[in-house]
């Protein structure tokens, strides 16, 4: 890129410019240059002092005030050297272009916020914030999946089985399937339980809505 092209200038600043360590790119040696290099993570970026300086108690602004107070590092070609991911440290950096979080599918929101947080910009915290609330509210009011079993015991076994129950399954229903059989000295019959359990967004390998039988038998069970 030329240094002193009006035109190559327009274009780096309506987009984000990266470089791979090693193209190593000419050092800009004007001490008052609009233009400031950034080395995150081994990424380079180049962007405007204007840009950064957009939140005032930021991170991002004292470094191109040149804060006497910030410790701060340059690589051999004069880029500052940011120890951060580069690829949260993208949509931070447009952000302060445009005003507009616009983050990729493979992104987590939760990744650009620690990033908002590190160089301390205060409404892109906020506006994470707000997505990822939004975001966790969406999924907490999605309906509620089951998955049911069908069980079959005898009587003597009933109290032990109800009792013992875990891992989140709890009692629907009881069936007696009328089938009676002399056991020692008494007579026993065999029952059949449903039980449910939530599902929680996880995947058990099984269908989360009862199957026909369990219908049935739920069925036949309020029916007696």
């Amino acid at each position: 890129m030329a240094e002193n092209s009006s035109d190559a200038c327009d274009s780096v600043y309506r987009r984000c410019l990266t470089h791979s360590p090693g193209d190593k790119p000419q050092l800009i040696t004007n001490g008052t240059s609009k233009w400031v290099r950034l080395n995150v993570g081994g990424t380079y970026f180049l962007t405007t002092r204007q840009t950064l300086c957009r939140d005032p108690k930021s991170f991002l602004f004292r470094l191109s005030q040149a804060d006497p107070d910030l410790d701060s590092d340059k690589d051999d070609t004069g880029a500052y050297l940011i120890d951060r991911d580069p690829a949260y440290f993208g949509p931070v950096l447009n952000y302060l272009r445009h005003g507009k979080l616009v983050l990729n599918r493979d992104l987590a929101e939760e990744g650009v916020l620690e990033e908002a947080e590190f160089y301390n910009i205060t409404s892109l915290i906020k506006l994470l914030k707000d997505k990822i609330r939004e975001r966790d509210c969406k999924t907490s009011q999605a309906p509620v999946k089951h998955v049911y079993r069908v069980l079959q015991c005898q009587e003597e076994e009933l109290t032990q089985m109800v009792s013992t129950m875990s891992d989140g399954w709890k009692f629907e229903q009881l069936v007696s399937i009328g089938s009676s059989y002399n056991y020692g000295n008494e007579d026993q019959s065999e029952f059949l339980c449903v039980v449910s359990k939530e599902l929680h967004n996880q995947s058990y390998g099984t269908n989360s809505e009862p199957s026909e039988k369990a219908k049935i038998l739920q069925e036949r069970g309020s029916r007696m």
